[in-house]
């Protein structure tokens, strides 16, 4: 697929994914090519935040190298639990591109609709076990009061069973979705439409 291919992709229902008027760079850079490419294929759409760093293809590859290493590589905490983490955080800062993109991932990967819903509204109603509601509880002290986590918050996180690897895992994916909410919000970000009708029973 050319750049031009791309383009029209991204445009298909946004006239620009932020409200920002970026321009991806021509010709597009053949990993960037690839990952659109792999992104269409696999999920039937290019997810617009990486179609907003790609105007800048070292912000982009930095960009998804960490988000790819947080959210899909090896770790304690599941990819369903990363996705909960997500989605919690980006409630409290009512980050409306995350909150619809990663309530979408719940859905999918929990097979449970209103278990994404309940993420975005408030994980407190939601089905859970008690070791994911201290981890929420934790991750929510991060997104709103990271400079008065103490001792006793991590030692809870120990004491249901969660080793030092996974505190850090959790500090890192509640950490990395505090900036991506303010970058998101601050540029106008807009969620796909495919996301919202994602992963929903009929």
């Amino acid at each position: 697929m050319t750049t031009t291919d791309f383009q029209k992709i991204a445009s298909a229902s946004l006239t620009h994914p932020t409200a920002l008027k970026l321009s991806l760079p021509d010709p597009l850079p053949d990993d960037i090519q690839e990952l659109f490419g792999k992104c269409q294929s696999k999920l039937g759409l290019i997810p617009n935040v990486l179609i907003a760093f790609a105007h800048r293809p070292g912000k982009l590859r930095a960009f998804s190298q960490m988000y790819n290493e947080l959210m899909l590589g090896d770790s304690g905490i599941s990819k369903l639990e990363r996705e909960m983490i997500a989605v919690t955080v980006s409630s409290i800062n009512s980050c409306w591109y995350c909150q619809v993109a990663h309530g979408a991932a719940v859905r999918e990967y929990s097979n449970k609709p209103e278990l994404g819903e309940a993420m975005v509204m408030n994980y407190r109603y939601a089905d859970l076990t008690d070791k994911q509601r201290v981890m929420l509880d934790f991750s929510t002290k991060i997104a709103k009061a990271s400079s008065e986590i103490v001792e006793g918050d991590r030692q809870g996180l120990r004491d249901v069973g969660f080793s030092e690897e996974d505190i850090w895992d959790i500090c890192e994916v509640a950490a990395f979705f505090s900036m991506s909410n303010r970058m998101a919000s601050a540029t106008g970000m807009q969620p796909n439409p495919e996301y919202h009708s994602a992963a929903r029973k009929k």
